[in-house]
């Protein structure tokens, strides 16, 4: 029991916001691999990828705008020209909307999020999670391990969900440790800034 209790807090953890979908499947698809969708535009359109990247370009400019505001400038309207050009040709329609935000905490091992509804522990999720840091979707499977009723605190989302990978390829492991790391990094910037 130690042991697992180890295992599971050996990787860092972090507070983001992120893009998360989730399915219940069954055993037989939890077989399956994670895997990472270097193709973000097969997961979600086009406007919803250039979003992402807004939240990325974002969490950044009050350091660009500090260090050099001309250049701030500058690459503020050749993102203007960007948006122009994407809302020109595709309609407003995302895979990932805006309920598909969460604040969520995540690890290498695992992540946790509010929900609307209960999902019951021992429950077999696949999970679509857009990584800024990478442009990435990793599709991961797990487990619920605890689902616990916060509804004095959130009426929104009433269930904080743990739910634990399953058959995780380490290199999707790998870019999780990642982003965790570079997240950390940019909230401890942020804090000093």
């Amino acid at each position: 029991m130690a042991e697992e209790f180890e295992e599971k807090r050996r990787y860092f953890r972090v507070s983001d916001t992120i893009s998360l979908l989730y399915t219940v499947v069954n055993e037989i698809q939890v077989k399956q691999l994670s895997h990472v969708s270097r193709d973000v535009l097969s997961t979600c359109s086009l406007a919803a990828a250039l979003e992402v990247l807004n939240q990325e370009a974002a969490a950044l400019a009050p350091r660009l705008d500090r260090r050099d505001p001309e250049m701030f400038e500058y690459l503020k309207i050749l993102d203007n020209k960007i948006n122009l050009i994407v809302q020109s040709l595709a309609p407003r329609q995302d895979d990932f909307s805006e309920q598909d935000k969460r604040e969520v905490n995540l690890s290498a091992a695992g992540v946790a999020f509010t929900n609307n509804v209960a999902i019951p522990v021992d429950t077999l999720l696949e999970l679509r999670m857009v990584l800024t840091s990478c442009l990435a979707v990793i599709v991961a499977y797990g487990r619920v391990a605890q689902c616990k009723d916060i509804s004095q605190d959130n009426t929104e989302h009433p269930y904080a969900i743990c739910v634990e990978y399953v058959n995780m390829k380490e290199e999707d492991r790998e870019l999780l440790i990642k982003h965790v790391i570079k997240k950390q990094m940019q909230q401890l910037r942020d804090k000093n800034a």
